[in-house]
């Protein structure tokens, strides 16, 4: 027997919960972690200029991953919040409905294909020389 919508759209809110809860988890692991170790400990008791670099370089990269968790986790609490006003499933820009295999690829998502392509051409910066 195939699922109604609603069956469909209560997996997949058990799915956000969870991966929720998993991000969560990461980011207060990692505050802890960063809270535990800091700078000093990182470069170590030689300050030359390669193991400042490594000691930056590791703080930035750990700081991005927190960075991206919170991301995802405000993406999941928007989609939830869609799901309780009944919008989940719905592409904020154009109003389409999202094919559920797109939610079961990315529960999260808040845009149909073409528009979250759209989004990402005008929105995402390009990459290259900041200077």
């Amino acid at each position: 027997m195939a699922q109604t919508p609603a069956e469909k759209y209560a997996e997949l809110s058990i799915k956000l919960k969870r991966r929720y809860q998993r991000l969560w988890r990461e980011v207060r692991s990692e505050l802890a972690r960063a809270d535990a170790e800091n700078y000093q400990d990182t470069a170590g008791e030689t300050h030359d200029a390669g193991d400042q670099s490594v000691a930056d370089v590791v703080v930035d990269v750990n700081l991005a991953d927190v960075h991206r968790d919170i991301g995802e986790m405000r993406e999941i609490e928007a989609a939830l919040g869609r799901l309780v006003e009944g919008s989940y499933g719905t592409c904020i820009d154009c109003g389409g409905e999202i094919p559920v295999q797109r939610l079961y690829a990315n529960p999260a998502a808040a845009r149909c294909a073409p528009c979250q392509t759209r989004y990402e051409q005008l929105h995402v910066p390009s990459v290259g020389p900041s200077l």
